[in-house]
């Protein structure tokens, strides 16, 4: 039998949603409760944002209690909905499942830290509402914007890797990696369902995919804080990126971005 929660959620989805709220999450005990309490608030106080929001936490085959924590959450407020992946697969594949899942007319991603602020939502919105279809959240537009920097070596890394991706993928974009970035629905639908790379290298991917299927790509400016606890590794992780990029290359080139569709994951909304 249904759960009074589900049936709430289930006539959420089918009457009032716009937004889509998706958040990747791997062993995210530590933060889950902070963010989701701040996204919750946010969106009870924006009239714009109030019952029309579904807020979906993707759980990354964590080890730690992230998915008993948004469980709780989603038995009190109806817009809360956890995704379980099948096992530990990676942020890319997470944000995947999420956004094929989703409903919303329009579909933000978000880091689980919220580096950049839920509040900075509306600024992607706003630049979908003026035709486009994907909105980049950047952190070096107007590096103002960041209350709180990396180290001087993540920076050079993140140089050298956007520079790789000038050169085999044609991504002009200054920031492809914040984890911030808008959808719409016809966007979403053309261009997760051919994501191929699962883990950290996922971002270039989509713009390229973007891109490639003709959907009018834009970056804002927004803010943006590095937090200490990022799981990325500089080097070690930096390379699988990098190989990452040339596997899109190589995809590319093969074919396997081309014909239809593939199918949604198998992988569908859990009940709580």
């Amino acid at each position: 039998m249904a759960t009074a929660a589900a049936i709430s959620h289930s006539k959420l989805l089918v009457d009032f949603v716009k937004y889509s709220i998706v958040i990747p999450a791997y062993n995210e005990s530590e933060r889950i409760v902070a963010t989701l309490d701040k996204v919750l608030a946010y969106i009870a106080g924006e009239s714009e944002f109030a019952g029309k929001t579904e807020v979906l936490v993707v759980n990354d085959g964590s080890r730690d209690n992230t998915a008993e924590i948004v469980k709780g959450y989603a038995a009190k407020y109806p817009a809360v909905r956890l995704i379980e992946n099948p096992g530990n697969r990676g942020k890319g594949y997470s944000v995947r499942n999420g956004m094929t899942q989703a409903v919303g007319d329009i579909r933000l991603f978000s880091d689980a830290d919220l580096s950049s602020p839920i509040s900075e939502a509306p600024k992607l919105f706003a630049a979908i509402a003026a035709g486009n279809d994907v909105v980049i959240g950047s952190r070096w537009l107007d590096s103002r914007t960041q209350t709180e920097r990396q180290s001087f070596f993540r920076q050079l890394i993140g140089r050298v890797f956007n520079l790789l991706l000038r050169i085999f993928l044609g991504v002009k974009e200054k920031d492809t990696q914040c984890g911030f970035k808008a959808f719409t629905a016809r966007a979403a639908d053309a261009i997760f369902p051919r994501q191929l790379i699962e883990r950290w290298g996922f971002d270039p991917e989509l713009i390229y995919l973007a891109r490639r299927s003709g959907f009018k790509v834009a970056e804002v400016p927004v803010a943006w804080a590095h937090d200490t606890r990022s799981r990325l590794h500089p080097v070690r992780d930096g390379f699988k990126m990098g190989m990452d990029v040339l596997h899109v290359r190589w995809n590319a080139l093969t074919g396997k971005y081309s014909g239809t569709l593939p199918n949604k994951p198998a992988e569908r909304r859990a009940v709580v």
